[in-house]
């Protein structure tokens, strides 16, 4: 096992399970099924094989959010690579394969997506290992899904009888339902779970075979990247102009060395709430409920919030609760969601990409009240953690501190604020905030003025590189 490196691509931004999963803080990072979030999840059921610690795959903009998860639960990755816009998995891996083999080394990267559920943790571990001598000979190995029925949300993959490891004889695109029950019954095809295992030169030898303008590209944005002590952050230009394509696509589908390892671990990528009310306990009538949820006469309900939601006399319903939204529907249309957000978008509405509560690396700040020309904040900052030095065109602030000490810059001077006292900040005036001590600092933020969209902001100076 010493040559297994998990590489989690941590990059999705979907949105199937709003008003919970949202472009700013996706599904990836969400405690849907358990105590851990998915991409926290997602290490911990590899972390028994891993040879090595895990190189991720981000979005730039969920930079500290991955991080912070990750350090939560002991992980400590070789690399966190930072894609400035999203291109698919075909170069997203290629950037890992590169990373991976750096050094000279030529590891066998276990590629995995972070939002996925496999409840099974022995079963996946167990197929891993099955897989590992086919990888180590040069195979392209995928792990093919055990379909528990004729599911037309999924591609499929055909593969030769065979045992633990079988040759793939091709790749289907989501079927009808008709077609679905065919391949099911067929007992030789397999949903695609997204899941590879590959020697990380087999990979860059393939990609380029097949696609070498994509394995160019991706080089040309890796070589030009920039590095510290926590990311490496691949050139914007050059990663934007590396064509989009999945693995599937680019590799998988072409190469004579594809293989399949079947797995049947209760596997799900969560595309949709009904989805994950099918991986989530239920009780003895189908309802699966988290948070403080009284149901009278229901069935086959899913309900999500945090305050208490009632149920009465529904069946196969829908109900997600958050702070800013709330969704109801037929459990039988919940892929219609992304048509809500669609309607959101189109509106420009902030409810698409932001949650009330927003997390900075810094900490995080919940808008709990707004008017006309006034809003408040409530905002949380970590133990030693610093905001930007900044000032602000159209508003001013008043600081409430309500547990902590604060340490505020304020225009030439510096003060030190403890419970209960305040500070006022005016328009056009520079200013910091900074908690200097060893617990939470949490305040009250109250703004007003003509504009106060998070754009106002002018960041002199910043410890997380966004000034």
């Amino acid at each position: 096992m010493n040559d297994l490196l998990p590489v989690i691509l941590s990059g999705g931004s979907g949105t199937r399970l709003w008003p919970l999963s949202r472009e700013s803080y996706p599904k990836q990072f969400l405690p849907l099924t358990g105590e851990l979030t998915m991409l926290q999840a997602t290490w911990h059921r590899v972390a028994p094989i891993a040879g090595r610690a895990p190189l991720v795959v981000a979005n730039e903009e969920h930079r500290f959010v991955a991080a912070e998860q990750l350090q939560q639960v002991g992980a400590k990755p070789q690399a966190i690579v930072l894609e400035p816009v999203g291109r698919n998995t075909a170069p997203a891996i290629a950037i890992a394969a590169l990373e991976a083999t750096r050094d000279g080394d030529d590891a066998i990267l276990l590629v995995l997506p972070s939002d996925h559920v496999i409840n099974d943790e022995s079963a996946f571990q167990h197929a891993v290992k099955q897989a590992l001598p086919a990888a180590a000979a040069g195979k392209l190995v995928t792990f093919g899904i055990v379909p528990a029925g004729p599911e037309t949300g999924y591609g499929y993959i055909k593969a030769a009888a065979g045992g633990e490891v079988r040759a793939v004889e091709r790749f289907v695109e989501k079927p009808d339902l008709a077609t679905a029950e065919g391949y099911v019954a067929s007992g030789e095809y397999f949903w695609n779970s997204g899941m590879f295992l590959f020697k990380a030169s087999r990979y860059l030898a393939e990609l380029q075979k097949f696609n070498p303008t994509i394995l160019e590209a991706s080089r040309h944005a890796w070589e030009q990247a920039k590095r510290d002590s926590d990311f490496v952050r691949l050139d914007k230009a050059a990663f934007a102009a590396v064509p989009s394509d999945s693995i599937d696509y680019a590799v998988m589908e072409k190469t004579a060395d594809a293989a399949l390892v079947p797995l049947d671990a209760g596997w799900s990528d969560v595309g949709s709430w009904t989805a994950l009310r099918e991986v989530s306990p239920q009780d003895a009538q189908g309802n699966a409920h988290h948070g403080d949820v009284i149901a009278i006469d229901c069935r086959n309900t899913y309900a999500y919030g945090e305050r208490l939601i009632a149920l009465v006399g529904l069946d196969d319903v829908i109900v997600v609760e958050t702070a800013d939204a709330v969704l109801v529907g037929k459990g039988e249309r919940m892929q219609e969601v992304k048509e809500v957000v669609a309607r959101i978008k189109r509106d420009k509405r902030s409810e698409a990409t932001w949650h009330r509560k927003v997390y900075r690396p810094w900490g995080a700040y919940d808008s709990i009240d707004n008017g006309d020309r006034f809003q408040v904040k409530r905002i949380s900052v970590k133990p030693g953690a610093t905001l930007s030095l900044q000032m602000h065109h159209h508003r001013a602030e008043h600081w409430i501190v309500v547990s902590g000490t604060a340490e505020v810059t304020r225009g030439e001077e510096v003060i030190l604020l403890t419970e209960n006292q305040s500070t006022y900040i005016p328009l056009g005036v520079t200013h910091r905030l900074k908690n200097p001590g060893k617990l939470p600092l949490e305040l009250i933020e109250v703004q007003s003025g003509s504009y106060l969209g998070e754009d106002d902001i002018v960041r002199f100076e910043d410890t997380y590189g966004r000034a």
